[in-house]
């Protein structure tokens, strides 16, 4: 599906809104309430495409999912080791969450286990975690490509717990870790070079696994405590929200107020470098449930200007980055993006996609291995841009798109509901 964007620059009339579910809260409330003991209610979970292959890998493991409301989800949980066979392979999707984060949980497991995925989860580097697993005497490689997915798991107990430092800044790899780490013998301590979102270690401790953080960057995990169902309530995703806080940041006379947004620490950096690009941005009415932070967030339309990204909230930002380069356009002076690799094995090469995209709308982009520098302000222009069939592609490249003058045809629209369902409408009613 192609979608045609209209360039406007006017005031956003509609100023309230709230976003839909965190997605890797969702991700990670529907596999650890399926292996806890008891009932689990998920409020306000995500109901996107990535999400809903997590669901019914899940199902088809065995587990009894019901979609109460479209806001409420209530799970048995079947207990550590009350997962069953499942008789098909089990298919991610598009997800890289769900692979990876089901690769740490079956190698625990009593049975033997195949994921797979589409095309592009086919492309993604999986040798990352079959390093650590392996480590931990799981017994996990892939059918095809020893390191990349349909991944063929050969379910062992107990494994063995590793004190394992993490290579590369993901939060995928930890959790895998650490789910494996729930049916190893002995702890599991996982370190990290860089701080990555850390939904996992808090989600587990909210449902009384015995697990440690430290401020130096170690989590210690003790095997033995079965996870308690609970009530989880999703804030807003911050991810979700970026869309909308960058079509305010620079347009002039905006004020959009996005309510019960996430606000983990570890996933704030977008509100840092939108701060730091001179971007109105306040937090307010901070509150903690379910062991998650979330607040309402206020943005107000400015004149930006260009940064140097850092190193270290690279990690933090990796979802928003793609929107770092739209903002990048409107701001004045450069704006140097480096040590974002990672980037480029995500559902697309990201780099490569928003420099393409971007210069085909006028902007002054330069690429480069990690990342890229934009020299700013430019006056974008409408073309017809591709999304690689990405979802943050699609949404960052809308949002360029209201900045620019003229109609913008975006490829491939139809990707937008993997974290964001009726992303567009939406969006089409506050950018009027």
């Amino acid at each position: 599906m192609d979608i045609i964007i209209e360039g406007n620059k006017k005031k956003i009339i509609q100023n309230n809104l709230t976003v839909p579910g965190d997605k890797s809260l969702t991700h990670r409330a529907i596999i650890l309430s399926s292996i806890a003991q008891g009932e689990s209610r998920i409020s306000n979970f995500l109901d996107g495409l990535d999400c809903r292959n997590t669901l019914l890998c899940m199902q088809a493991l065995g587990v009894n999912i019901n979609k109460e409301s479209a806001s409420l989800l209530k799970i048995k949980g079947k207990g550590l080791n009350g997962l069953k066979l499942s008789r098909d392979i089990l298919d991610v999707g598009n997800s890289g969450t769900t692979i990876r984060l089901l690769s740490g949980l079956l190698c625990g497991q009593r049975f033997n286990s195949v994921l797979d995925g589409d095309a592009s989860i086919r492309k993604r580097p999986m040798q990352r975690i079959i390093q650590p697993l392996s480590q931990m005497n799981a017994r996990i490689k892939g059918l095809l490509n020893e390191n990349f997915a349909p991944l063929n798991i050969i379910g062992k107990q107990p494994l063995r717990g590793i004190d394992y430092t993490l290579p590369v800044a993901s939060a995928q790899v930890k959790s895998a870790i650490l789910l494996a780490g729930l049916y190893a013998r002995e702890a599991t301590t996982v370190r990290e070079m860089q701080i990555t979102r850390d939904h996992t270690e808090r989600m587990l401790k909210f449902m009384q696994a015995d697990i440690q953080t430290s401020p130096g960057r170690k989590i210690r995990l003790m095997p033995g405590n079965e996870l308690k169902g609970v009530e989880i309530d999703i804030p807003g995703d911050i991810s979700s929200a970026a869309y909308f806080l960058a079509a305010g940041s620079a347009r002039k006379g905006a004020e959009i107020i996005i309510k019960n947004v996430g606000t983990n620490p570890t996933r704030t950096g977008f509100l840092k470098v939108l701060q730091d690009m001179n971007a109105d941005a306040k937090i307010f009415n901070q509150r903690v449930i379910s062991n998650e932070p979330r607040a309402d967030i206020c943005i107000k339309g400015s004149s930006l200007q260009g940064i140097q990204v850092d190193r270290e909230i690279i990690a933090n930002i990796i979802d928003e980055l793609p929107l770092v380069a739209v903002l990048a356009t409107m701001a004045r002076g450069r704006t140097i993006v480096r040590d974002a690799r990672e980037l480029r094995v995500k559902e697309s090469d990201r780099i490569k996609a928003m420099v393409e995209g971007l210069s085909r709308m006028g902007a002054n982009i330069i690429e480069r291995d990690d990342g890229f520098e934009i020299m700013g302000p430019t006056t974008l222009s409408g073309n017809e841009v591709n999304s690689f069939n990405d979802h943050r592609i699609a949404m960052s490249l809308t949002v360029a798109a209201s900045y620019a003058k003229g109609k913008t045809i975006i490829k491939d629209a139809q990707c937008m509901d993997i974290s964001y369902p009726n992303f567009l409408p939406v969006f089409q009613k506050i950018i009027n």
